[in-house]
């Protein structure tokens, strides 16, 4: 890159990270995480506001020579932030919640991605063309309405001093199990996006292939270099996880799957509460949240024209997609929960809790823009309603438990 490309991707950074974390600080007086100010921070310094208001601000701001190197940077926070998320995952307890939590997230998978494919019959006509293929669209738009944020959820627990209780638990692992879950089911349809249809298969075979490596072998070695590098892993140790988490990355995008879902693979297999997986979190966090990431949201905010969402029919398709995406996760996630014999406030709380998307579902729909999937009117429609439903789970909780308390 030129120094003058290299000082605007930096400036887009400094910018976005400013109003950010100025956004984030506003939020956390009513509870809100952080993650929603930087989205907003996007959208604000994309065209739907800044171009709006001041083009010439924008263009020197974010010109469209920096875009290419940006979503470098963005992928590449991108698929950092999701090898975090993997070693952040507790398979612990994960089994120890495991009746509840299986049935709970993957009906709240299932019902969603029903409704999600089922309003993909109404949306292919207006927001799609037929350059994409109605089942891929379908299958993507079923996807999109399944995801839960596990890490923002994490954050929302956290906040409210609820993860160590009973129902924080199974909210946590029910959005694990639920994220691996959709992200198997990402890797899938990008596959058969990408490829032929008579690939399609191949692809569906080398990744069952790579997630049996990753468990059978790989897994194996990681514990052993894990406990080998004890309490305080050196540089060999740190190099030798972040070579695998490349390879990994890079095998899963030779498959045709993205190379986020080798990211978060890898990242899966090393033991949370191990030494290395300590190490990893301390020295990665800071430098892809505050340097790489907001690259992402800069991007997101770029494709973000909600300018494009013109007119009340344009509206109510998009207040349409939100109510989807809220009765799926809900509606799903509350008839597991009392099946499985859960209360039916503990219940409601639960399909609160798993209606969070936050960054996760815009990691999904930059991956199906990417891929062509989705039009630029419908990427904006999703972010907003990710915006929506991710917002509303604070006040939502806060309103449940003033109610159990009257």
């Amino acid at each position: 890159m030129d120094p003058q490309t290299i000082f605007h991707v930096l400036l887009a950074l400094t910018v976005v990270v400013v109003i950010g974390r100025l956004l984030g600080t506003l939020l956390a007086t009513i509870r809100q995480p952080a993650v929603i100010g930087e989205v907003i921070a996007g959208i604000l310094l994309g065209p739907s506001m800044l171009g709006q208001i001041a083009p010439s601000v924008y263009t020197f701001i974010l010109p469209s020579s920096i875009l290419r190197p940006l979503n470098v940077v963005a992928q590449l926070g991108v698929v950092l932030y999701l090898f975090l998320v993997g070693v952040d995952l507790n398979a612990d307890r994960v089994r120890a919640h495991a009746r509840v939590s299986i049935a709970v997230s993957q009906a709240s998978i299932l019902m969603p991605f029903v409704l999600g494919s089922i309003l993909a019959l109404y949306l292919y006509p207006r927001v799609s063309s037929s350059a994409v293929p109605f089942t891929t669209f379908t299958l993507f738009m079923g996807v999109a309405m399944s995801i839960t944020a596990f890490p923002v959820l994490s954050r929302i627990l956290s906040d409210r001093g609820m993860t160590d209780s009973e129902l924080g638990a199974i909210a946590l692992t029910c959005a694990a199990v639920d994220d691996v879950t959709a992200w198997c089911l990402l890797a899938f349809i990008v596959g058969i996006a990408q490829d032929r249809p008579e690939s399609a298969t191949t692809v569906a075979l080398l990744t069952v292939g790579f997630i049996a490596v990753m468990m059978v072998l790989v897994r194996p070695l990681v514990v052993r270099l894990a406990r080998r590098g004890g309490d305080r892993p050196g540089y060999a140790t740190v190099g030798v996880a972040l070579a695998g988490l490349a390879l990994a990355a890079l095998t899963t995008e030779w498959i045709g799957i993205h190379a986020l879902f080798g990211a978060f693979a890898f990242g899966a297999v090393i033991p949370h509460d191990s030494g290395l997986a300590r190490t990893l979190v301390a020295r990665l966090k800071a430098p892809v949240t505050i340097c790489l990431l907001p690259a992402f949201f800069a991007l997101a905010g770029i494709r973000t024209r909600i300018g494009l969402i013109s007119g009340a029919s344009a509206w109510l398709t998009c207040g349409l997609i939100t109510l989807v995406a809220t009765v799926g996760k809900f509606g799903g996630a509350f008839i597991a929960g009392r099946l499985t014999g859960l209360s039916a406030p503990n219940a409601v709380a639960l399909g609160v809790l798993m209606n969070t998307r936050g960054l996760m579902e815009l990691i999904v729909l930059n991956v199906g823009f990417d891929l062509g999937v989705i039009s630029p009117t419908l990427f904006t429609m999703m972010v907003l309603m990710a915006l929506a439903t991710t917002f509303a789970t604070t006040p939502v909780l806060d309103s449940l438990a003033r109610a159990r308390s009257a």
